[in-house]
C-alpha cells in the first residue's frame, strides 16, 4: 500500500486512487516559470508545494536565494486547483472511497490539500497568501495543510533555513522577518500563527494556510485515511514498512514510525526493514513491538545497495520463517 507523510511524492502516492492530473505553469521559487500539477479526486484537489516552490527547482541549497525565495507559485497552484473544483469534474472521477475524508466528513465539501515539504522558501507563506487574496480568495473551498513536522512559525528559520542555503546572518534575518510576519498575521487575521504546531512547515507556509482559515493535519494521517490504511492494518497479520535510513526522524511524523504505531495500537506485529539503522531508533521502534532488520548489517553494504529488492524479499522470508508465518 503506497503511503506518504506529505512531502515529495505525495501526489504520486495518491494517484493510486485514480483521479485526474492537471498541469499548470506557475511562478517558481526564484520567479522563473515552472510547470506544476495537482491531482483532482472528486471534490478534493491534492498539490505538493514542492512542485511550485521546491528546493529541487533551484538546484538545491547552492542555487537558492534563501531571502528571496517565494511561495507565490504555490498560491497560484492553489487558486488554479480551487477554481477547477468549482467546475464539474471532466469524465468519471475515479476517486477511491473516502477520498474527501482528509479534510471534512462532508463529501460535498470542496477541499484543496497541500503537501508541505521540500520547500526552498522561508517567506512565511506570504507570497502564496497575497496571491490568493489578490485573486479574490478561495470562496467556500477548504484548505488543509499536510505536514510531517510540528515546528512553529518563527522556529522555521532556525530549524530549516540552513538546508535551504541560508548562511548564519540570513538565518537571523529570516527569523526576524517571520517574527514580524506573525505579528502582521495576528493583526490582519486575528490568528496567532506562532502558537500553532506545524505552522513553520514549508518555511512558514503552514502558518499562512492557517491565517487563511485552513487547518493543518499530519500528512501521514491524511494519506492513511484516503488510501484506507487503518482498515487494512485491522485485517492484517503483519505490517512491513521501511526506508533508506532508520533514525530519530523516522519517529517524528514520518511514515515508518506512524505505521509501526498504528500496528502496535491495533495489536498487529510489524517488521521494519531499513538500509541503515541507528541504535537509538531501533530501540525506540522495538519498544513499540516491531522487529528491525538492517540490510547493511544483514547482507553487507555492497549487496544492500546493489540488490535492494532481493535483500528485502529474503529479510521478509526469514522473518516469516522465524515467526511461523511463512
Amino acid at each position: 500500500m503506497p503511503l506518504s507523510d506529505g512531502g515529495e511524492g505525495f501526489i504520486e502516492v495518491l494517484e493510486a486512487l485514480g483521479g485526474q492530473r492537471e498541469h499548470v505553469e506557475v511562478t517558481g521559487p526564484l520567479r522563473s516559470p515552472v510547470e506544476a500539477s495537482y491531482l483532482r479526486l472528486g471534490n478534493v484537489a491534492v498539490i505538493e508545494m514542492a512542485q511550485a516552490s521546491g528546493l529541487a527547482l533551484v538546484g538545491g541549497p547552492g542555487g537558492n536565494d534563501a531571502l528571496a525565495a517565494t511561495t507565490r507559485g504555490t498560491g497560484e497552484l492553489i487558486v488554479s486547483a480551487a477554481r477547477a473544483l468549482a467546475r464539474p469534474a471532466p469524465g468519471p472521477a475515479a476517486a477511491g472511497p473516502g477520498a474527501a475524508r482528509p479534510a471534512t466528513g462532508n463529501r460535498g465539501q470542496r477541499t484543496v490539500v497541500v503537501g508541505l515539504g521540500g520547500s526552498a522558501t522561508t517567506d512565511g507563506g506570504l507570497g502564496a497568501l497575497r496571491w490568493i487574496e489578490q485573486q479574490g480568495g478561495l470562496g467556500d473551498t477548504e484548505l488543509v495543510g499536510a505536514c510531517d513536522v510540528t515546528v512553529r512559525f518563527v522556529e522555521a528559520a532556525e530549524g530549516f533555513s540552513r538546508q535551504k542555503g541560508a548562511d548564519e546572518m540570513q538565518v537571523v534575518q529570516l527569523e526576524a522577518r517571520l517574527r514580524r510576519l506573525a505579528e502582521r498575521y495576528e493583526a490582519e487575521y486575528g490568528i496567532d500563527v506562532g502558537t500553532v504546531p506545524g505552522s513553520g512547515a514549508a518555511g512558514g507556509l503552514g502558518g499562512a494556510l492557517v491565517a487563511l482559515g485552513g487547518r493543518l493535519r499530519s500528512g501521514f494521517e491524511v494519506v492513511a485515511e484516503m488510501v484506507g490504511f487503518h482498515e487494512a492494518v485491522a485485517r492484517s497479520s503483519l505490517v512491513v514498512t521501511g526506508e533508506g535510513a532508520l533514525d530519530a526522524s523516522s519517529l517524528a511524523g514520518k511514515v515508518v514510525g506512524s505505521a509501526v504505531r498504528e500496528a502496535s495500537a491495533s495489536g498487529v506485529p510489524s517488521l521494519v526493514i531499513a538500509g541503515r539503522v541507528s541504535p537509538e531508533a531501533s530501540a525506540a521502534v522495538e519498544a513499540l513491538g516491531a522487529r528491525v532488520v538492517s540490510l547493511g548489517g544483514r547482507f553487507g553494504e555492497d549487496r544492500a545497495l546493489s540488490d535492494v529488492c532481493g535483500c528485502i524479499e529474503t529479510a521478509v522470508a526469514e522473518h516469516l520463517d522465524a515467526t511461523g508465518g511463512g
